[in-house]
């Protein structure tokens, strides 16, 4: 199980880099195309986009490794390893319960946008683009449920990891 949610991480990871790379490189074609006096009005709901896809895939994939809500102020001032990992649980909890309703309200604004068109290229619609909300979310349940899973195995061990 732990190396599939690894390879989803890593799918997640290579999907966020891949629009933040369409990001950058609409970004410098848009700053060129000005420069030359060229009308690229498509650039500004291409780098809007892609960049959102690359937050929400990238904030996903932080949250297996931890790293995207760290609260260590707390932790750090901790010696016993058992209240550390109530503390991790409960963090884990909290942010499982936004992660839900990531998922819940995501797709209720997939399906509100499903059928808007974007403003500068009206072939495409905009609920794809949105769909990054509660892919986002779900992926952040699977991970939070795996460490929630291995807080609490290190609670039953007697809190050494």
């Amino acid at each position: 199980m732990k190396k599939a949610i690894s390879m989803l991480q890593q799918i997640q990871i290579a999907v966020g880099g891949f629009f933040l790379m369409v990001f950058l490189l609409t970004v410098v074609f848009q700053m060129m195309s000005r420069y030359l006096g060229i009308a690229a009005t498509w650039t500004e709901d291409v780098s809007t986009y892609s960049f959102i896809w690359a937050v929400f895939m990238g904030a996903g994939a932080m949250v297996l490794e931890r790293k995207h809500f760290a609260f260590t102020s707390i932790s750090d001032m901790m010696k016993n390893e058992k209240a550390k990992s109530v503390l991790s649980i409960i963090i884990s909890v909290i942010m499982l319960i936004f992660a839900v309703l990531m998922v819940y309200y995501g797709i209720k604004v997939t399906k509100q946008f499903w059928n808007y068109t974007w403003v500068n290229i009206q072939a495409f619609k905009r609920g794809p683009t949105w769909l990054c909300l509660p892919i986002c979310g779900v992926t952040s349940c699977i991970y939070l449920v795996e460490l929630i899973a291995e807080d609490v195995n290190t609670l039953m061990k007697g809190g050494n990891k």
